[in-house]
């Protein structure tokens, strides 16, 4: 009788690049996770609406939904079939998810460890994380640097504005464990539809 392995469990740290102060998030994943839905919990883990394309890089090599890609490289593979222990095999390797290649925001995703699955926790689950990801369409790092500057200045003349257009719930502080691992057990992850 042939048994059925059950898949590891990896421990994953997803850092947003070039923002300071960092905003991280720390996920369980079972290792055969598809790429496609790895980007769903990222985009549910880390507070994005789905509403840009996107894409994982390692090893110089392209991994995204073919019909996004304009000029088909060489170095571009359709990920709809290959899976997370398929790119991280080991403690320490490494690779990156792209989120909108207009603001170009590049997570670095770190494979912290590899165990068993707890039968008491449900895959994919948030562990840990600080501080709010970027709200959509700011202008990349270098953007949302400047509107961290104006937020923090209470005398500037762009102030007002700048919190009229923000979303005014959004707080770069905050982080809700429970509720980003709520939406996780939903369908997609808790992934926003998305928008065409």
């Amino acid at each position: 009788m042939r048994m059925i392995k059950t898949p590891d469990i990896y421990q994953i740290k997803i850092e947003l690049a070039i923002v300071s102060p960092t905003v991280w998030r720390r996920l369980e994943v079972p290792n055969d996770l598809f790429l496609h839905d790895l980007h769903k919990v990222i985009q549910t883990s880390m507070g994005w609406e789905n509403a840009h394309l996107h894409q994982f890089l390692k090893n110089e090599r392209i991994f995204g939904i073919a019909d996004d890609e304009p000029e088909l490289s060489d170095r571009f593979m359709d990920y709809t079939s290959i899976r997370l222990m398929d790119l991280l095999k080991k403690k320490g390797d490494s690779m990156q998810y792209i989120y909108d290649f207009g603001d170009y925001w590049q997570h670095e995703i770190i494979l912290e460890g590899i165990h068993a699955p707890d039968k008491s926790h449900y895959y994919p689950i948030c562990t840990a994380g600080e501080r709010n990801c970027p709200p959509e369409d700011c202008g990349g790092p270098s953007g949302y640097q400047e509107m961290l500057k104006v937020l923090n200045h209470p005398g500037h003349p762009d102030r007002e504005a700048l919190i009229d257009w923000l979303d005014e719930d959004w707080e770069p502080e905050e982080f809700d464990l429970d509720y980003t691992n709520n939406l996780l057990l939903e369908d997609d992850f808790g992934c926003l539809p998305m928008i065409e």
